[in-house]
């Protein structure tokens, strides 16, 4: 077992020991390197034996470097990163809703704690034995971002359609044990994980903390292409406040007691039933951003931070334009209120809601507006620029989801498409009609 070696730096410990790129890593200290999590862990130490294999068969080489010096390989990632599929069957999975003819790495569903350690993806740990969690444990992965739903066996096993789930909360409390910490998910869906379910769920997870260190609480996702699969129902605007009223209540005690509000809703709670978001301080660093929570509010705060660098509105250029900005529906009064705040003198702002006809109704987020929707939504409407939120494309791609490309909706549009990154500076010159600040 090895992994394949792409690049070496030159005059890294690596190139100094005669290392060459197209030869294999073995192992370091006689444990096998299996990829990038053991690479990194392995080499971190000042010094270690490390066993390349090349075309003249194999060779021992001791390393000897300073404590923070990296060791100086790039690993063949697509074999030694390949991601791992999940193998359970959430009655909520997103992928299972989505329509047929899209691309087939859509349909791909990973569940890989690298991921997690590596880039915050959340994984439900379904897919692991017993030898690979101790290596997650004695790699000391951590922090971890769990998809945890439900706390009882019976009801987590139900909702990820696997009999391996319920196994759960034991290996939680391993890796408190071991000085790990994690982030924990929990995906409502009504009638099924809510109520005394979820708060027998957040008083398990608060009795783990602080290797637990919060939990985000985010509103199941249905699409209308759920033809055959499990019958679920989305929240309401009364089953919003129900819930966030549950959470509140939590979070006043779990401050009381832990010195951390610890749970945290998504910013859709808020939005169905239109109640303010919490204060910038009560996301407390906002640990779960990349969950939707606190993002509006993250938004609004580097938004007011970038306006106070903005020319003086006295001496600004004043020349009309209009800027069309669409948005999912949930978002769309916040980003109309940026808008209206922000925008300088002579620009007319007009933030439109757009339907999600593609995944259904149902779906109101920014991030899954695909180009058809778009082109059906602005076609014909009058304006000079086009806003578009960097969140609506895959990533380091210039494709939404329905496989729409931007020069598609360019050409059908007709209008100079400016994308924007998800972050407030951005928007704020966006509006003023300057250059992107690449620092």
């Amino acid at each position: 077992m090895s992994v394949g070696i792409i690049t070496v730096t030159p005059g890294s410990p690596a190139d100094r020991a005669g290392i060459l790129p197209g030869e294999r890593i073995v192992s370091i200290d006689h444990e096998p390197v299996l990829d990038e999590i053991d690479y990194q862990a392995l080499t971190a130490r000042r010094s270690f034996t490390v066993v390349i294999a090349g075309s003249n068969g194999s060779r021992e080489i001791h390393i000897v470097k300073k404590e923070y010096e990296a060791f100086g390989l790039c690993l063949d990632e697509r074999e030694a990163m390949k991601p791992r599929h999940c193998r359970n069957r959430c009655i909520f999975c997103f992928v299972d809703q989505l329509p047929q003819g899209m691309r087939e790495t859509l349909y791909v569903k990973d569940d890989d704690w690298r991921l997690s350690l590596m880039m915050g993806n959340y994984v439900t740990l379904t897919n692991i034995d017993d030898r690979e969690f101790e290596r997650i444990l004695a790699r000391k992965a951590s922090p971890l971002y769990i998809s945890v739903h439900a706390t009882d066996p019976a009801v987590r096993s139900r909702m990820l359609n696997n009999p391996n789930a319920a196994g759960l909360l034991s290996r939680l409390n391993r890796l408190k044990q071991e000085g790990l910490e994690f982030h924990c998910q929990v995906v409502l869906c009504p009638g099924v994980n809510d109520g005394k379910i979820l708060q027998h769920t957040l008083e398990d997870l608060a009795m783990l903390w602080p290797a637990a260190r919060s939990v985000a609480i985010v509103p199941v996702g249905l699409t209308s292409h759920r033809k055959g699969l499990c019958p679920l129902k989305g929240f309401d605007s009364i089953g919003a406040a129900e819930v966030l009223d549950l959470l509140h209540s939590f979070q006043r005690r779990f401050l009381r007691e832990l010195g951390t509000r610890f749970v945290f809703p998504s910013d859709e709670f808020y939005c169905k039933c239109g109640r303010p978001l919490p204060t910038d301080i009560e996301y407390e660093d906002y640990p779960q951003i990349e969950n939707g929570v606190g993002m509006l509010r993250q938004l609004e705060q580097e938004c007011l931070l970038a306006a106070e660098d903005l020319p003086d509105p006295g001496t600004a250029l004043r020349r009309h334009r209009k800027l069309l900005i669409p948005t999912g529906i949930s978002a769309q009064p916040f980003i109309r209120a940026i808008a209206d705040r922000y925008a300088p003198a002579g620009t007319e702002v007009e933030v439109i809601a757009v339907r999600n006809r593609f995944f259904g109704d149902s779906i109101t987020v920014t991030g899954l507006i695909v180009g058809q929707d778009l082109i059906h939504t602005l076609e014909g409407m009058e304006g000079d620029e086009i806003l578009i939120c960097d969140t609506m494309l895959r990533e380091n791609t210039d494709r939404f989801l329905d496989d729409t490309t931007l020069e598609e909706v360019h050409r059908r549009l007709s209008k100079p498409i400016r994308i924007v990154r998800n972050q407030g500076e951005s928007l704020i010159r966006a509006l003023w009609g300057m250059e992107e600040n690449d620092g």
